[in-house]
């Protein structure tokens, strides 16, 4: 019995990594709390639990007395001697108890004391696991999808973490067996039931992972300004490099593109744009827009926006694929982006030009009715 009990104790503490003396300790106060249930009168309780040994005894200690008493906390020298021949008036025996005579309400109320417990341990090692890697890179190991729904369970250091549809790069197949990178967002219901959020199309995972890839971003050579994305299709990226001798986009790029390659490949194949951040609007603006062509930036500071010109050749690349090119470009520079072909501003400008010659007209129109003729000056001197 105390060996299947110690087994059932080892495999308890691997599946909830917790270690068996730690368990031990809880398991001791749950039993103790059960015992005391059963037998509420007796003082001197003693729980003996040593996986070392395998020994596992519950047993009252009782006083040596040498009358029958009805105390639980005494017993009759008489009978003390059948239990430890040694025993003498005034001394103390260990009457053991056989756990099943606990009966099923102890029994129930120590299992449920236990399960609190590992919750309460199981929180505090997750919290403890994962809080100082919120907003962090891992790799974890896919172990099951569910088809209908969709969510990938993952497996990090024996820690269960799952992966909802919503989370993941649209068109990616995930297969279990796989290891996979995924970006920790935050831990939720730290209080209660800690539950790690994960994520495959957060625009971070693609920061932490050009640190992990790029020595010269890791050890801040070169700096990443801002990241745009739009998981599964396209992210856009910006870099600055703080040593005028370090190429910040071939550092990202890296030998024979070995470094882009590599996040493009964990990424599923999204396309990546990496731009030189610059301090100067308009260069930003139109840096961002690559790989358009941009012919010119007007900004309008005041309100965040501008308009961007373009060779009429380059308009749809510039807007992209459903304006993709447009909206990332402008999530990477903060600025509202409008975009017209040069033809079209050139006319906007023409049709501009020429009411503005028409108002100067009108005015001069306006000035020459309103000089005087030479008699009505004169009479109106008179």
């Amino acid at each position: 019995m105390n060996k299947g009990f110690f087994d059932a104790l080892k495999v308890l503490g691997d599946e909830n990594s917790v270690d068996v003396d730690v368990l031990v300790e809880k398991i001791k106060s749950a039993l103790m709390k059960a015992v005391k249930k059963s037998y509420p009168d007796c003082e001197n309780i003693n729980i003996n639990i040593d996986p070392a040994t395998k020994a596992f005894e519950i047993s009252i200690i009782k006083e040596v007395v040498d009358y029958d008493s009805y105390d639980a906390n005494e017993i009759f020298i008489d009978v003390a001697r059948t239990i430890d021949p040694n025993a003498y008036i005034g001394g103390v025996v260990a009457v053991k108890i056989d756990t099943a005579q606990f009966g099923r309400a102890a029994a129930q109320s120590a299992k449920q004391s236990i399960k609190t417990d590992l919750r309460e341990i199981n929180r505090e090692n997750l919290l403890n696991q994962f809080q100082s890697k919120e907003n962090e890179c891992i790799s974890a190991k896919i172990t099951q999808i569910e088809p209908s729904r969709g969510t990938a369970t993952l497996l990090y250091d024996k820690t269960e973490l799952y992966l909802f549809k919503n989370d993941q790069i649209p068109g990616e197949v995930l297969k279990e067996g796989q290891t996979v990178k995924v970006y920790i967002t935050g831990i939720v219901s730290k209080e209660r039931k800690p539950i790690v959020k994960i994520s495959r199309t957060h625009k971070d995972l693609v920061k932490r992972l050009f640190e992990l890839e790029v020595p010269e971003i890791y050890d801040g050579t070169v700096e990443i300004k801002s990241i745009s994305r739009e998981a599964g299709s396209r992210t856009k990226i910006a870099v600055c490099s703080k040593n005028e001798d370090v190429d910040a986009i071939g550092a990202c790029i890296g030998p024979k593109r070995s470094r882009i390659t590599n996040i493009v490949n964990e990424l599923n194949g999204e396309k990546i744009d990496i731009v030189v951040y610059s301090e100067n609007p308009e260069e930003f603006i139109a840096k961002s827009l690559a790989p358009s062509e941009v012919t010119k930036v007007i900004l309008d500071e005041e309100a965040k926006a501008c308009t961007v010109i373009v060779p009429d050749s380059q308009l749809s690349l510039a807007i992209g694929n459903r304006g993709q090119n447009a909206k990332l470009a402008a999530k990477l520079t903060g600025y509202k982006i409008d975009i017209k072909p040069v033809s079209e501003a050139a006319r906007a400008a023409e049709e501009a030009q020429n009411e503005e010659i028409e108002m100067t007209e009108e005015t001069e129109d306006e000035l020459v009715l309103d000089i005087p003729e030479d008699g009505e000056q004169e009479a109106s001197e008179e």
